[in-house]
């Protein structure tokens, strides 16, 4: 009994007796069990009742069914909502199941059976979002958070906003550098919202020319421009009941701005050339490598829309600024690097990962991922080591190569020798010590291939590996 009395039920309904009949019904089965008597009266109750599933009326006086439904589901991380109605019609179940996020529809008379269940499933619904919530906290404490990696504090800052904001319905605004990993943390948002089982859609501002943007995102009707042989889809469609990114907001045209604010504020779209606007459902996400709020100022970008796509900003930090992440990145970064190529990696040596901690990386964990695949095709098996990274990275390639074969014997020469001959017992030297392996003497000397092969013909021999 104290198991089943954890399950608790928030009962939501204008009417004293059909609220009273239902608590006493759902009471029985072992339920614990709250009331309200109107929707501004449940939101007040939740925090502290805390239910694993809420059942409501739809037509009541003050905040109604639907108005809780939506302040609830802009809220984020609400218990399943069971909908009740003595009004009920295919067009509201698709309304308030689909469009605002019920749990399910019943009608007025209940039927106990069929009620029992679907409390039972609605309860177990949140109970599992509740250990996904939990675990996802305990693996971003140790430093994983979806796909995202990293322990620092500046990732645990990260992944702070992302659990907070990922199950609202609000506008995210996702700012940092190239390669930062803007996309894949616009992805985590929608896997952790409400919305997962909908539609991702991503579109890159900066890859369409200021013709075709309109179309791409709001679709055209047939005959609409030249070239419309059909009518198509744009990418707010698409993402209809699910999510929209909008990569690279700051290159979006300021005609296309105006626009774009009056779908977030009307969630209305008209495709080019159509006289009827669509109703949607998106939540919209946009992703930036630019200073917004610079451009605002500016006058180049409007400073409403700007405003309205900040409700909750998520900076994410350069490399360079949580350089002790790169062993944990990289690791996992070879986790799927293996499969890919074929390889046996191993690790990577620690004279390699000084290396990596050491560089800048302009480019970011996108650098990072291209430098470790590079890595991972050169070294085949084993640990990667310095000679496997990027001579920029790994620092000059003559030292590299020093590293990896050793040191070096030493040459002496005679007052009065030409510097000719001084020049052809280094390369004859350096060739033995590489085992005529032209490549890598070449990177202890300095110099490109062609230069080596132009001496070794200068002295007459034949310049093998």
């Amino acid at each position: 009994m104290d198991e089943e009395r954890r399950k608790r039920v928030l009962i939501v309904d204008d009417e004293a007796n059909q609220r009273s009949a239902v608590s006493r019904m759902v009471e029985r089965w072992g339920f614990a069990i709250e009331t309200a008597a109107d929707g501004q009266e449940a939101l007040d109750k939740i925090p502290v009742f805390q239910p694993h599933t809420i059942v409501t009326d739809i037509m009541m006086p003050g905040m109604d069914g639907m108005e809780l439904l939506k302040r609830l589901n802009e809220a984020g991380g609400a218990p399943p909502v069971i909908v009740l109605t003595a009004f009920g019609s295919m067009d509201a179940a698709v309304t308030t199941v689909h469009e605002l996020g019920a749990f399910w529809f019943v009608e007025k008379p209940i039927r106990p059976r069929a009620f029992h269940v679907l409390l039972d499933r609605a309860v177990s619904h949140h109970r599992l979002y509740e250990d996904k919530e939990r675990l996802e906290r305990q693996l971003s404490n140790r430093g994983v958070f979806g796909k995202l990696i990293g322990s620092s504090a500046a990732m645990q800052q990260v992944f702070f906003l992302l659990r907070q904001a990922a199950p609202s319905s609000a506008n995210i605004l996702i700012q940092g550098e190239s390669g930062t990993g803007k996309e894949l943390v616009a992805r985590l948002v929608h896997d952790l919202s409400p919305r997962a089982g909908g539609p991702f859609v991503a579109m890159n501002c900066a890859a369409l020319p200021e013709t075709l943007i309109e179309s791409e995102l709001f679709g055209h009707e047939k005959g609409s421009f030249t070239g419309a042989l059909t009518a198509r889809q744009g990418c707010f469609e698409l993402a209809n009941h699910g999510t929209l990114l909008l990569d690279e907001i700051g290159e979006m045209p300021l005609a296309l701005q105006s626009k774009l604010l009056r779908v977030l504020e009307d969630r209305r779209i008209r495709r080019v050339g159509a006289e009827r606007e669509i109703q949607l459902d998106v939540r919209v996400l946009a992703a930036t490598n630019r200073d917004l709020g610079a451009m605002a100022k500016e006058g180049k970008f409007r400073e409403d829309l700007y405003y309205r796509l900040t409700v909750l900003p998520v900076s994410l930090p350069p490399l360079r600024d949580r350089l002790e992440d790169i062993p944990d990145i990289s690791e996992a970064m070879l986790g799927d690097l293996n499969p890919k190529h074929g390889t046996r990696i191993t690790g990577i040596q620690p004279a390699a990962m000084q290396a990596l901690m050491r560089y800048q990386w302009p480019g970011n964990v996108r650098e990072l991922r291209n430098v470790i695949e590079r890595a991972c095709v050169l070294a085949a098996e084993g640990d990667i080591r310095l000679e496997h990274l990027p001579a920029q990275i790994a620092g000059s390639s003559g030292e590299v190569v020093r590293r990896a074969l050793g040191p070096i014997p030493s040459v002496t020469f005679q007052v009065g020798a030409t510097l000719e001959r001084a020049e052809r017992d280094i390369i004859e030297l350096t060739l033995m010590h590489t085992k005529n392996n032209r490549t890598r003497a070449a990177e202890i000397l300095g110099i490109n291939q062609k230069t080596l092969y132009n001496k070794l013909k200068e002295y007459g021999e034949e310049p093998g590996e």
